[in-house]
């Protein structure tokens, strides 16, 4: 025995028998030699089937490894690694369940994601004044509250139920007399407004006047300086009207915003016209100035023509990245007033005058339905009857119309379409 164990790490022979050895293996006798036992690879089943004899207790180790010829410390291994994972054989539903679960999950954020974004697209897309979104909320919609219907449409909710505070009857007195005037001399500013208001008999004071003017989008109108410096959020596009020949239709549309009186407050008439016709293409009138108030003109206009230029002053309602981006999209080049110079904008101006002396100032309209009206019949005789000097005494849509261009005068929700045929 000392002999053998003294030799076993070297391999060689005894005289009982060849010894052959190796890293791994077990020495056995057969025939009076010892002889290498290879490595055995057992099967899944049959580590189960040893593991489970052995868990039973029924032999011993002893007998279980001359039973299944193996060694007893890998029998009390494979019944230490059964009992480990056996609490794992019934786990394995809930394991798959939450399996099943987490896919089921991330399908739920995915299709989340994706409506939130096609949400966003038609918040943008849904060209609505605020009025129109308003009337879109049904509060007595017990399954959608009013919120979510409001964040649905991209309307916040306290603007929902906003109300605008309207102006004393004295303001709304002198906004009329404001308004009067203004026309007749529009180099007076809040100063000289001042002055013609205590001659009048009213003793305002100058802030007061600012004010009015200022809600009212009005002011003194003079060439001067660069007194401030223009805002950087929100670009400002040249004027590139300055020597330029405009001889055809739908060579450049202008827009602009003015003041309309009412008996009952006051409301903002935005107007596009085509600048060598001077044809109104399209007008929205609201109460408030919104951002998205000359959107929906605009929305309207482009659908009956495309211009190559579009003209506007510096306003914020027109200077928005909203109203811009419509324009860039569709292709336009966009032109904005000098700060200051009225002039450069003189079509649409002279379009005011002749709404408000020729129409707004003989009516003096009770509400917005009846200015709505009231403009709308307006708008119509002026494209299709008024004559104009400019072009030859002839109306407006006959040098815009061609054979088959459509006019659109809104009146109220509705729109009456004009051809040249109906002419």
């Amino acid at each position: 025995l000392f002999l053998f164990l003294y030799l076993y790490p070297f391999g060689v022979s005894t005289v009982w028998g060849e010894v052959q050895l190796a890293e791994t293996g077990e020495i056995e006798l057969r025939g009076g030699k010892f002889m290498k036992k290879g490595r055995r690879n057992h099967s899944a089943e049959f580590k189960a089937r040893v593991a489970l004899e052995a868990i039973r207790g029924m032999k011993s180790m002893s007998e279980l490894a001359s039973e299944y010829e193996v060694h007893p410390n890998q029998i009390t291994r494979w019944k230490q690694q059964a009992l480990a994972e056996l609490p794992g054989i019934f786990n394995e539903r809930r394991r798959r369940e939450e399996q099943e679960g987490g896919a089921l999950k991330a399908r739920l954020y995915q299709q989340i994601g994706q409506l939130q974004v096609e949400l966003d697209w038609l918040k943008k897309s849904l060209v609505l004044s605020i009025e129109q979104r308003r009337a879109m909320v049904n509060p007595l919609e017990g399954a959608v509250p009013v919120s979510r219907q409001c964040a649905l449409i991209g309307l916040s909710r306290s603007g929902y139920y906003y109300e605008a505070v309207p102006e004393r009857a004295y303001n709304l007195e002198l906004m009329h007399m404001i308004d009067e005037q203004y026309p007749r001399c529009p180099l007076y500013g809040s100063r000289r407004m001042q002055d013609w208001l205590r001659g009048q008999g009213h003793a305002v004071s100058r802030d007061r006047v600012r004010r009015l003017m200022r809600l009212m989008g009005i002011e003194a109108v003079y060439l001067r300086g660069r007194l401030s410096v223009r805002g950087q959020r929100s670009r400002i596009y040249p004027y590139i009207l300055r020597n330029l020949v405009i001889d055809h239709p739908d060579q450049v549309w202008a827009a602009d915003i003015t003041y309309i009186r009412l008996r009952t407050g006051v409301a903002y008439l935005v107007a596009i016209m085509d600048w060598y016709s001077r044809c109104v293409l399209a007008w929205e009138l609201l109460v408030s100035l919104e951002a998205d108030f000359c959107g929906c003109a605009l929305q309207r206009a482009v659908q009956r023509g495309r211009p190559e230029i579009f003209n506007t002053d510096q306003g914020s309602q027109f200077t928005s990245q909203a109203f811009t981006d419509r324009l860039t999209e569709a292709g336009i080049q966009i032109s904005m007033d000098g700060r200051g110079r009225a002039f450069d904008n003189i079509m649409i101006e002279r379009l005011w005058l002749s709404v408000k002396y020729e129409e707004v100032y003989l009516r003096d309209y009770q509400n917005l339905t009846e200015a709505r009206q009231g403009l709308a019949a307006y708008f119509l005789f002026h494209n299709t009857e008024r004559p104009h000097q400019s072009l030859g005494f002839r109306a407006t849509v006959e040098i815009y119309v061609g054979s088959d261009r459509l006019i659109s005068v809104r009146l109220g929700r509705e729109e009456l379409i004009l051809t040249h045929a109906e002419i």
